[in-house]
């Protein structure tokens, strides 16, 4: 018998844990059938960024071009309105769009890093038809006067004023570099948030050392990005009352079954269908099946958690215990 892949997210339920993660992918509705065909549960929006949404795009543009004769290459960093997909009027009608074409969950996404009135386009969200809305904070801390608990506490407002906002099911996307995240996550939930998703990816930027310049890089991910994902999702699962989706480092069967295992309850897939096309997305849901039925796990259920902190038989590979074992491993 064919495993039951159903899951919950959010309060969604859906038919498999193979959710399509934020991309380009969310232009061509074609592309996204065809991936629905084979699997994909849900499909979560590109972002709309709080800058389309507040104007900071034009004035950035005026102080780049103010001062390009000391900043000749900054130009380069900030796209301008055009190069964004879809401008705030046409992301409102994808949405509308992909409901129409797709039978899944249409997950629209909102990325921002201070609080403000672009929060508000939430409600418009709602109204285009959007099944959720995951919440994107990404921010860089670089100011030598801005403390962890100020971030915190910034994020925890955005949290609230989006919720004040929308009804939809929410999620919000984190960065791994908090101080304690589990109590970051904790305080989430009492802002209104349905969920998290660990981890929103930082893009390094690279230096160009012929020219002098310091140029934007987008590297896909891999699988070796995928342990911070798994211990943090182990050591939240069973301690928080979220929903926990992991994004990033899952491009193999295993990769896929260690997800759930630490439980995760969806796992976004974007690099592998980027790199190998829908055959790819075919291979990892289809080999994922085949482990479960080997395996003889009868449902998503009896997999999720397993390896989790809280169901592991030695909890301590996940703390400190584990930092000590490891550093006594390597013999020269």
């Amino acid at each position: 018998m064919k495993p039951d892949l159903t899951t919950s997210y959010l309060g969604l339920t859906l038919e498999s844990p193979f959710v399509i993660g934020a991309s380009p992918l969310t232009e061509k509705p074609d592309a996204l059938l065809a991936l629905q065909d084979a699997g994909a549960s849900a499909v979560v929006m590109h972002s709309l960024f709080e800058e389309q949404l507040t104007g900071d795009i034009e004035a950035n543009e005026s102080w780049l071009e103010s001062s390009s004769d000391s900043f000749a290459e900054a130009t380069s960093f900030l796209p301008g309105e055009s190069e964004f997909a879809l401008n705030p009027e046409e992301y409102l009608a994808q949405i509308a769009l992909l409901k129409k074409e797709l039978s899944i969950p249409v997950i629209a996404s909102l990325n921002g890093c201070t609080p403000g009135g672009w929060v508000s386009h939430a409600s418009l969200i709602e109204q285009a038809g959007a099944d959720a809305l995951e919440l994107n904070i990404y921010h860089l801390a670089t100011d030598t006067e801005v403390s962890a608990e100020e971030l915190e506490k910034r994020l925890l407002d955005i949290v609230r004023s989006v919720r004040e906002r929308t009804t939809l099911p929410l999620s919000v996307k984190l960065s791994p570099f908090f101080t304690s995240l589990p109590n970051v996550v904790k305080r989430l939930q009492t802002c209104g948030a349905q969920g998290v998703v660990l981890f929103n990816r930082f893009y390094q930027p690279d230096f160009n050392v012929e020219d002098l310049e310091v140029e934007p890089r987008l590297y896909l991910s891999t699988s070796s990005e995928l342990l911070l994902r798994l211990r943090w999702i182990a050591l939240l699962y069973g301690n928080v009352p979220l929903s926990l989706a992991l994004s990033g480092g899952v491009h193999r069967v295993g990769d896929m079954v260690k997800a759930v295992m630490a439980g995760a309850d969806v796992v976004q897939i974007v690099s592998l269908i980027l790199r190998h096309g829908l055959g790819g997305f075919q291979s990892l849901v289809q080999d994922f099946i085949g482990w479960m039925e080997s395996h003889e796990y009868r449902s998503i259920d009896h997999l999720r958690g397993a390896l989790s902190a809280q169901n592991s038989p030695d909890p301590a590979a996940f703390e400190r215990a584990n930092y000590l074992r490891i550093l006594q491993l390597w013999k020269a």
